[in-house]
């Protein structure tokens, strides 16, 4: 009996110990990043910072239990926060412009549409 509490112990603390920024479903911070920041390269025009990188930048920001934020900032200002589903991969996109103080709902993508199919 001793033995089979030990082992149920042992499975439980091996099942909570979970990798920093990973998700049970396997979305992870770097794999939001990675998405995020290849479906802005692919979506908005970055020649504009061609000669000033730091124009446009895409960064991570909170993260809660459930979403990983990833931040695109445009060289107008405007921001647009990417709110990924770490379950599901889902990811909705909410367009602030902070000089108008207008923020908008403007869709969803799939995360794994946009990481590289190696992973």
């Amino acid at each position: 009996m001793r033995y089979l509490v030990i082992s149920l112990a042992l499975t439980a603390l091996f099942l909570c110990s979970c990798k920093p920024g990973a998700s049970h479903a396997g979305i992870t911070s770097d794999m939001a990043y990675e998405g995020i920041n290849n479906y802005c390269h692919s979506n908005y025009d970055w020649s504009i910072a061609a000669d000033n990188p730091s124009m446009m930048t895409v960064t991570m920001g909170e993260e809660t239990t459930s979403e990983f934020q990833v931040i695109f900032r445009s060289y107008t200002g405007a921001l647009v926060y990417f709110y990924v589903d770490k379950a599901s991969g889902k990811t909705r996109m909410v367009e602030s412009v902070p000089a108008l103080d207008v923020d908008s709902v403007i869709g969803t993508i799939d995360l794994m549409d946009y990481l590289d199919k190696k992973q």
